[in-house]
């Protein structure tokens, strides 16, 4: 998975985004400041395609509304808006097209400046862009690949916001819990992973990993030039990846693993490659 997968563009031309505190509204009318708030919310440098063609699989969905215009458009958001979200899914359902074979996890775990109007308008965009793609909610134990190919589901859709009970199609955020360390210190981030997979329910959810670095206020104002990647991200990733590597995937193990900067290591291969453990187990027990 990819930690808010839609951050490759973000558009300093557009105002400041919800998300924020009105102290960095009134600061962000100075253009430097802008451009310097993209360094810190650029999570990822590959499209949709680009990460799905990777082989991530989960995307981390953070949208909006843009307060003041017309109409019920919403964007993906990350400190500054970003794309549509109407284009993204229509690049990933191309994508799915032509991979009738692959499944998608798309969690819509914030939302700002949106009313049930707004929450209406994006839902039918979620139905028009996928139909009958989409999975309905199951119990998650019956959700094999080999339930999604025979039913011709490719998406997952988790929506945090009390409407899913409306839709068959909108699975609740509790059934994707993805615990988060807010922290700059790798090795906080290590142990905190490692307790939280401790903490994981054995049946009933999926779960995510998120093998992120979180900048504190003082880390922007040190390092305000430099950005997120080449602060925290570059130097941090190795003993990230080293981590993942020595995971099991599983009823106790990791399930969805995120991360920023998704092809700076090669850490798609890295985690799909421990599905690999589980064929061995298959294999042991058989």
């Amino acid at each position: 998975g990819s930690h808010d997968s839609f951050s490759y563009w973000v558009d300093e031309k557009s105002p400041v985004g919800p998300d924020q505190a009105t102290a960095i509204k009134r600061l962000a009318r100075i253009s430097l400041v802008k451009k310097i708030m993209k360094k810190w919310s650029v999570t990822q440098n590959l499209t949709f395609k680009e990460q799905l063609e990777g082989g991530i699989r989960y995307f981390d969905l953070r949208v909006s509304s843009k307060p003041g215009e017309i109409g019920q458009e919403i964007y993906f958001i990350h400190g500054l808006f970003g794309i549509k979200v109407w284009d993204g899914l229509k690049e990933i359902n191309t994508f799915l097209e032509q991979h009738p074979k692959e499944v998608i996890f798309l969690d819509f775990n914030h939302f700002y400046a949106m009313d049930d109007s707004h929450h209406f308008f994006l839902i039918n965009r979620i139905r028009s862009a996928f139909g009958s793609k989409l999975c309905s909610v199951e119990c998650v134990e019956y959700v094999t690949l080999r339930y999604m190919w025979e039913k011709k589901h490719q998406v997952l859709i988790f929506y945090h916001y009390p409407l899913y009970k409306e839709f068959p199609f909108l699975w609740p955020g509790n059934k994707m819990p993805a615990p988060w360390a807010n922290t700059t210190n790798v090795h906080k981030l290590l142990q905190f992973l490692e307790t939280t997979l401790e903490e994981r329910s054995r049946y009933g959810t999926f779960h995510v990993s998120q093998a992120i670095l979180t900048p504190r206020v003082k880390t922007i104002a040190r390092h305000l030039v430099r950005g997120l990647k080449n602060t925290l991200v570059h130097r941090n990733l190795p003993m990230i990846l080293n981590w993942v590597k020595e995971q099991k995937p599983g009823v106790m193990g990791v399930n969805i693993i995120t991360s920023d900067f998704v092809e700076l290591v090669d850490f798609a291969a890295t985690v799909i490659a421990l599905n690999d453990l589980l064929l061995e187990d298959e294999s042991s027990t058989a």
